[in-house]
Order: structure tokens, then C-alpha cells, then sequence
């Protein structure tokens, strides 16, 4: 999920943080990649049609390989350095979110199972992208395919964008690019979206950068942090009835969640028992990351055994 309305807000209330980029404008860049949430968007956009999804002889499912080597290339060609940075534990704050994805991805095997039932083309294509997970084949696949690419990889002990942010605060990649707009609330200097979109639209990049966010919406990094509490993550629920625009006047108003909590109206916003907004805060700031990153080297490909593997 990321922020809950965030790109929304910063489109009224911050449109220059917002600038319109093109691959070629970062020739000779280091870029750190979300690679989990590449991987699902691969497996939900490259080469399906309705359930249907490209698979090898052996019906191994292979859109994400086919979707990260062309995205890759891609990337090389346009004089990049791409690092794929991987997903490790989940911290304990998402389980919530998890469970309730869990949950969502069963409502959608049921639904398209009535779909296909009916014949309805349209809501089977549908909720068969709903279906979608990502599962340890898919990563193990792509580190593979990567590392035959001479392309560097890093596995995150957490959260992927938090590592990626962590990269780019310490100036060891320029960027970061992902779909999750959390990743400006872990802190990352300069943010870049739709860089890695799968499909044949041809999205400009949109690139953020967090000194100019925070100079647009008035705000200290801890009151943005403190925003996207209140706007929503996937660390905690929210607040009813307290959408970004009201959050975002909250924040401005009282600055901190706890002069906010001490001053809106209880009853008519219902305030989640046991809110673990200040976990939540801590987590966002003092993630758990690896600063022990060597230094990143870019490699000319094993061109035979990424043959091999391609083929088979």
C-alpha cells in the first residue's frame, strides 16, 4: 500500500517536488530498485491474458524473468546502474497488513473462480491479478538471473525500501526507485517512480525530491513522518474519518501526533486502541538496515550460462 493518498496530496500541495524525467537522465547512475515489488508487478502485467501467464515448456511460470530482463536491459542501455535490492523479514509492526493481504488474496480465488464459471472474461483477468503472490522461486530466479547479468543485488534484513533509502542517504546510489511512496518516509534524498512500470504505456518518471517535499508542505521530516501515520502505512491502521487533506491540516495545525491526538474531536474520529503510532515513528526512523554494503561493482555478463538459463 505505501502512503495511503499520498501522491495525491503532494500533486495539490507540493507539484514542485514533482519533476518529469526520462531513463536517459540518469546515464551513468547508480539507481537502487525495490525488486520484490518489480517482481509482482512482472508476474501481474508481462505477457497475461486473463489467467494465463507466459510459462518455460515444463508450465514454470516466467513472466518475471521475461519482465526483469527486458526492464534491465533497458535500464543498462540507457547507461544505468541498476542495484536490485530484495525484501527480507517483514518487521513484526506489518503483520497486520499481511494477514489482512492474506485474506484479500482468498476473496479472490473464490470470486474468480465464479468468474471463470461464468465465463466473464473481463472479471476473471481481473481477480486472477488479485491472485498474484510472490513466492521464494520467483526471488531465487531473479537473484540468479541477475547475478548472470553481472547486475549487483543486496539482500535487505527488513523492509527493501528502507535498505534502498538507507543506500541512498549513505551516497551509495543516486535514487531510489520503487511504486511504494513510503519509501520518502524512510527518508530517501531523492525518489524515483515509474521507472521499473511493466506495461507498454510509456509513463514518464516522476521524480521526487524529500528537501523540496518538505519545503512544499511547510513541514520537518519528523511531521511528515508524522503525516504518513495519519494518512496510513502498513505498520498500523488508521483513524476514521481523517483522510490525507484533514491530515495534512492536523499536522500543520498541532505538529506532532500527540499534540493532534490530545486535540481533535473523539467523537467524531475514532482513535484505534493501543494505536502503535509511536512504534510505528521509530520504525520509519531507526529501520533495520545493513550499512555494511560493499562497494557495488557492475560486471560484464556470463553471456553463455545466461543462455543457458534463459533457454532452459
Amino acid at each position: 500500500m505505501g502512503i495511503k493518498g499520498l501522491t495525491k496530496l503532494l500533486a495539490e500541495h507540493a507539484p514542485r517536488a514533482a519533476m518529469r524525467r526520462t531513463m536517459e537522465d540518469y546515464a551513468g547512475r547508480e539507481i537502487a530498485i525495490d525488486a520484490s515489488l518489480c517482481i509482482y508487478q512482472f508476474l501481474i502485467v508481462v505477457g497475461r491474458r486473463g489467467v494465463e501467464t507466459l510459462t518455460n515448456e515444463s508450465g514454470e511460470v516466467t513472466s518475471h524473468l521475461v519482465g526483469m530482463f527486458n526492464r534491465t536491459v533497458r535500464l543498462l542501455e540507457a547507461g544505468m546502474k541498476p542495484v536490485y535490492v530484495f525484501d527480507g523479514q517483514p518487521p513484526p509492526l506489518k503483520r497486520e497488513e499481511l494477514l489482512r493481504r492474506s485474506s484479500m488474496r482468498k476473496d479472490a480465488e473464490r470470486d474468480l473462480y465464479t468468474a471463470i464459471e461464468d465465463g466473464d472474461q473481463e472479471a476473471t483477468e481481473k481477480f486472477s491479478k488479485r491472485t498474484v503472490k510472490v513466492g521464494t522461486k520467483q526471488y531465487e530466479e531473479c537473484k540468479r538471473l541477475l547475478k548472470l547479468m553481472g547486475v549487483p543485488i543486496i539482500q535487505a534484513p527488513s523492509e527493501a525500501e528502507a535498505q534502498c533509502a538507507a543506500l541512498c542517504m549513505s551516497g551509495k546510489v543516486y535514487a531510489v526507485a520503487s511504486e511504494d511512496m513510503d519509501s520518502l518516509t524512510f527518508g530517501t534524498p531523492r525518489f524515483l517512480r515509474h521507472l521499473m512500470d511493466p506495461t507498454s504505456k510509456k509513463i514518464p518518471i516522476t521524480e521526487f525530491e524529500i528537501s523540496k517535499v518538505l519545503e512544499e508542505l511547510q513541514l520537518t521530516m519528523d511531521e511528515f513522518i508524522d503525516l504518513c501515520i495519519l494518512c496510513g502505512c502498513d505498520y498500523c491502521g488508521t483513524i476514521k474519518g481523517i483522510g490525507g487533506q484533514t491530515a495534512l491540516k492536523l499536522i500543520r495545525k498541532h505538529g506532532f501526533l500527540e499534540n493532534v491526538l490530545e486535540n481533535i474531536n473523539r467523537e467524531r474520529y475514532k482513535v484505534p486502541e493501543d494505536w502503535p503510532y509511536q512504534e510505528v515513528r521509530r520504525l520509519f526512523k531507526e529501520p533495520m538496515v545493513s550499512y555494511e554494503v560493499s562497494d557495488l561493482s557492475w560486471t560484464c555478463p556470463n553471456e553463455e550460462a545466461l543462455l543457458e538459463f534463459l533457454v532452459h
